[in-house]
């Protein structure tokens, strides 16, 4: 049976995990895609590592350009991690016609575009499923099974460690710094999480569902992105007692304003932030470290994917799905090198036009006519309200806390109205202010 060579650019978790599973797995695949997948060469930091298991000695570099090097690889993966040198190794490894199969979201959300247009231009596929949701297989779903569908949108939980955090909020009553603490201890979390609490590491993988969904490379730079953590305790029981669970969700839409009553003209909005979802709804019954996507196509209806969004196996099962695709991709002619651009859906539109329902905490002094006071500003906002709860409760220093459910208003609106409410002399900054999501698409 023909061998195909596979370079390894990275053997630590995610790494390791493709090479076992490619050993154990080694008949099925063989029978499953017709040839034989061979680890030649592993590129590492520390040849000199104790490792469980791996290539020998004798197959282990500390330079990727020995993968371009060797006549005998056919395919790299590239599970390095970081921007500028897997870039590097790409670059290099497209031009010198072997296929790549990466799941470095960050680059990808970076430099996608290019790393593209070379694909196209050599005629050399670049395969990244593992670079989003894990294990769930979400990238072939929207390249290749909802291939006759407008994307209506898209509704994702794809970080696991804030999903984690905003679950042990929720059902332990655990402050932010608790949960995260919790679970740093449980391995859940990196040492250093800024990019899973802050929004970006599902950022990344948004922009990347995006550009697939809609056919052109949306940039870092048009995207809006709200961390969870700035999230208090206080908001979590107060959205549980309202009937909302709050999740960390990539919202990824099409706007229907084209002729056609699909996108067309109307451009698309790609936002990754803190959101309330109602309880009745699928998403929000998804704990833990667990991720889900929610697609909305116009032919296929509502599709709901759930599974494990980070990890050694699941991550592994992800890159050798595609090292399986790119094994077969060496045996023939492809039309697509990854990414297919077209022009169907205009551009991303700005965040001030992007319109959404509110969740509104404000601290105020305990006295007659404050509400009155915020709801004449929100009306001379155009911002309805649709309900109002004040507890009896006050905080430590004593004051009120007015909860404001507020009607779909644009970013501007809401921007300008709160900034008239904070001008207030009863008023206690920061407000919180969480969006809602209704799923009416």
């Amino acid at each position: 049976m023909r061998q195909i060579g596979i370079g390894l650019a990275g053997l630590g978790t995610v790494g390791a995990g493709v090479y076992k599973h490619v050993a154990q797995n080694r008949a099925l695949l063989m029978e499953r895609i017709g040839v034989e997948l061979v680890v030649r060469r592993a590129v590492v930091r520390d040849p000199s590592k104790a490792r469980v298991a791996g290539p020998s000695r004798e197959q282990l570099s500390t330079r990727w350009q020995d993968l371009i090097d060797d006549p005998a690889i056919d395919i790299v993966v590239e599970l390095m991690g970081g921007i500028d040198e897997p870039l590097a190794l790409i670059r290099a490894a497209v031009t010198a016609g072997k296929v790549v199969v990466t799941g470095n979201k960050a680059l990808l959300a970076e430099h996608g575009q290019e790393i593209f247009a070379l694909a196209a231009e050599k005629r050399v596929p670049v395969f990244f499923e593992a670079s989003t949701a894990g294990g769930i297989p979400i990238i072939k779903t929207i390249r290749e099974a909802l291939i006759a569908n407008h994307i209506v949108s898209i509704h994702g939980i794809i970080n696991g460690t804030s999903n984690y955090i905003l679950t042990r909020m929720t059902d332990a009553r655990l402050d932010f710094a608790e949960a995260l603490a919790e679970a740093q201890a449980q391995g859940y979390a990196e040492a250093d999480p800024t990019l899973d609490i802050n929004g970006w590491d599902a950022a990344h993988k948004a922009v990347i569902l995006a550009s697939l969904a809609y056919g052109f490379w949306v940039g870092t730079d048009q995207i809006f992105v709200e961390g969870i953590d700035r999230l208090t305790a206080t908001d979590i029981r107060f959205a549980d007692e309202l009937g909302y669970r709050v999740k960390l969700l990539a919202i990824i839409k099409a706007d229907a304003a084209g002729p056609d009553g699909t996108a067309g003209s109307g451009g698309i909005e790609v936002r990754v932030h803190p959101t309330l979802i109602p309880k009745h709804h699928v998403l929000a019954s998804v704990s833990g470290v667990f991720n889900a996507v929610r697609v909305c196509g116009d032919v296929v209806g509502e599709t709901l994917f759930y599974g494990r969004g980070a990890g050694q196996d699941p991550t592994a099962s992800a890159v050798i799905s595609d090292l399986a695709e790119a094994a077969i991709s060496l045996g023939g002619a492809r039309g697509s090198y990854g990414f297919t651009p077209h022009g169907l859906y205009g551009n991303c539109r700005p965040l001030e036009d992007i319109r959404s329902r509110y969740y509104l905490r404000l601290a105020v002094d305990d006295k007659p006519g404050v509400l009155g006071q915020v709801a004449s500003i929100l009306g001379r906002h155009d911002v309805g309200i649709s309900s109002v709860v004040q507890p009896e409760t006050h905080d430590e220093a004593g004051r009120a806390q007015l909860v404001l459910m507020l009607d779909r208003a644009s970013h501007r609106q809401m921007q300008s109205a709160l900034e008239d409410i904070l001008r207030l002399s009863a008023v206690m900054p920061p407000p919180a202010l969480l969006r809602v999501e209704s799923f009416t698409t």
